[in-house]
């Protein structure tokens, strides 16, 4: 298995929902505009409290000073496993299941802060660009670490993994990782899906709608606590490929035959991690949740954002998901 380590320097940013009038026009340009801009990875999730943004430094320029976006203090790279060789956006999605014992929970293990990005096509790994040569020093055993230098992909130089790191000792696997913090699930169903690029123009009107309009103060108004509901979207451009999360009355509103969809139609339920704010200094908040779903061997995507967490696990598994997550959050009380 081979990890790539992509070129692409990002910021993890913050809209507030008030202030998002102010960043539509550069979030618009970024989003369905990608030529007009040098940007080659942009991510767009919309949740109950804000907007955040994941975005590379060309695409940053884009947005306006304003006291309504806050950005992440660190600057992140994205990481990605790809089996079988292949560019990381085209290659068949490994699933963050398949990557939790291998990537996610030995950096966990070496106190290494990550921020995940599933998208339709492939899985993203961002961590700070100052933990990398950690990052490499504690993976390279397991993979084959590569990197993307001006569009090539290329050997990572060894002598930067192992200038003077020791390696901690990994935690014992067959201790379950405690879950410390609070789990709710929506009562929504999600769709995870991707358009062709070309297809775009004649859906950017609808999409914008979605993005920026149907999430206003009215609906909000309109939707009850009690109903379950949640407001989540995301919306990834990233080298190319579109990637969208959306609920499943939100597909309803696209013409047939516009949105890919898989062969079984399935859909996905959210398990939904952070009471508080969780900040970006916490490690393994994302082991905590995709080792038990691996041990289980359920799919799953995950999405982080800039306050809370989000697993997308298949509709039918969303019971079993609870109660073996809710075994874990009991063994750390």
């Amino acid at each position: 298995m081979e990890l790539h380590i992509l070129e692409h320097s990002l910021k993890v940013a913050s809209i507030a929902k008030e202030g998002i009038q102010i960043c539509t026009h550069g979030l618009i340009k970024l989003a369905f505009l990608p030529s007009k801009t040098r940007c080659k990875f942009f991510s767009l999730t919309e949740t109950p409290e804000d907007y955040t943004i994941i975005v590379d430094e060309d695409g940053f320029k884009e947005l306006p000073e304003s006291e309504y976006l806050s950005v992440a203090d660190a600057t992140w790279l994205a990481l990605n496993v790809v089996s079988g060789g292949g560019s990381a956006t085209s290659s068949q999605p490994i699933g963050v299941t398949k990557i939790a014992k291998s990537v996610i929970a030995p950096l966990a293990d070496h106190n290494i802060s990550v921020f995940m990005l599933s998208t339709y096509q492939t899985d993203f790994i961002l961590v700070r660009e100052r933990d990398l040569p950690m990052v490499m020093h504690t993976l390279s055993a397991e993979f084959t670490l590569l990197k993307v230098v001006n569009g090539e992909t290329v050997a990572a130089n060894s002598t930067e993994v192992t200038n003077g790191f020791v390696k901690p000792k990994l935690a014992l696997s067959s201790v379950p990782r405690p879950i410390i913090h609070p789990l709710s699930s929506p009562s929504n169903m999600f769709c995870v899906t991707s358009l062709d690029p070309d297809t775009l123009p004649s859906v950017a009107t609808l999409l914008m709608d979605v993005m920026f309009y149907s999430g206003g103060a009215k609906e909000a108004v309109g939707q009850s606590e009690d109903s379950g509901h949640i407001r989540f979207f995301s919306f990834s451009l990233i080298e190319g490929y579109i990637s969208l999360v959306m609920d499943e009355q939100t597909t309803r509103r696209f013409p047939n035959n516009v949105l890919f969809t898989s062969a079984s139609g399935e859909l996905w339920k959210m398990v939904r991690i952070g009471g508080q704010p969780l900040g970006f200094d916490e490690c393994g908040i994302v082991a905590q949740i995709s080792e038990p779903l691996a041990t289980a061997d359920i799919p799953a995507y995950y999405i982080s954002t800039f306050k809370f967490d989000h697993a997308l696990v298949p509709e039918e598994n969303i019971q079993s998901v609870i109660g073996a997550l809710r075994t874990n959050e009991s063994t750390g009380q």
